[in-house]
């Protein structure tokens, strides 16, 4: 009997992992939807708004078409042919299509079917690491936002306030439910992950003359902070700055990097996050008991 209530909890485990990951392709396409226009959507507001603030009069435009995260349908760039429904589903119609549009013939960029394999495998580890709990729903909900953070952050060096204000009052909330973290570690977290990366600004600036990151990653690690309590953020700065110090210098060396380009630190913050939210505790326990401390 005990073997086979094993089987069943196996087998439904393996099942909810299973769907989350398949779910977690449909997403990783829709977060290419994102990736795309949302930086466009926040240019069009912001130069309207500065035209109003500035009090500008210009002369009476076309009405433009409606562009959102829905609106227009997905398109070629290029031809601006029309996706199909079948060639739009996710990984699957990329190699169908050998990487090409099916009426001008160009390339279709790689990083359609990488985020969406990506997602894939990132909501599957959630959803392994938690099982069908709050927490994967949390889980998965701050994933697939740093996914695509992290590739806005890439191509616009821009973390939009749109996606990271929103998680981190998500963070505050539900830290109420103890559901990563209590309450007061979610505050004190929120405070202390900005404060602490705007200090180092400030310091930079002051003795540098130059700006060495930007708001929108204070208001990053902030996000942290909120959703796992102060306790994370030592070890979500530590792992960014390792993997950003690795990834700039391989860049610089090997890639040729020029090195008054600055590198966005979103995604490697973003990782380390993701990291702490998985395995925070146990790289944690490990160091601790690697210097003997119990």
């Amino acid at each position: 009997m005990d073997a086979l209530l094993t089987l069943l909890q196996n087998q439904n485990t393996g099942f909810f992992v299973s769907s989350v990951a398949l779910f977690g392709l449909v997403v990783g396409s829709f977060l290419n939807v994102v990736v795309h226009r949302l930086p466009i959507m926040l240019e069009k507001t912001w130069r309207r708004d500065c035209v109003e603030y500035l009090g500008l009069k210009s002369s009476p435009e076309e009405p433009q078409p409606k562009f959102n995260l829905i609106f227009p349908h997905s398109h070629c760039p290029h031809c601006q042919h029309p996706v199909r429904a079948y060639e739009n589903i996710p990984v699957i119609s990329y190699v169908m299509l050998g990487g090409k549009c099916s009426q001008c013939k160009k390339n279709i960029s790689l990083r359609y079917p990488i985020i969406e394999i990506l997602t894939a495998l990132v909501s599957l580890m959630v959803a392994w690491k938690f099982g069908p709990t709050w927490q994967t729903a949390g889980g998965l909900a701050l994933s697939w936002s740093l996914i695509c953070l992290s590739a806005i952050d890439m191509d616009r060096r821009l973390l939009p306030d749109a996606i990271v204000l929103p998680l981190i009052w998500l963070g505050l909330f539900i830290s109420l439910f103890d559901i990563f973290t209590d309450c007061r570690s979610s505050i004190i977290g929120a405070i202390t992950g900005y404060m602490s990366l705007w200090s180092v600004f400030q310091l930079f600036k002051l003795f540098t003359g130059k700006e060495g990151m930007g708001y929108g990653d204070f208001k990053l690690l902030a996000l942290f902070g909120a959703w796992f309590g102060w306790q994370n953020l030592l070890l979500i700065v530590l792992l960014s700055s390792m993997v950003g110090t690795i990834v700039g210098l391989v860049m610089i060396v090997f890639f040729k990097h020029d090195r008054t380009i600055p590198i966005p630190f979103g995604p490697y913050l973003g990782l380390a996050g993701w990291i702490a939210m998985l395995w925070g505790d146990e790289i944690t326990a490990s160091y601790f008991r690697l210097v003997g401390i119990q």
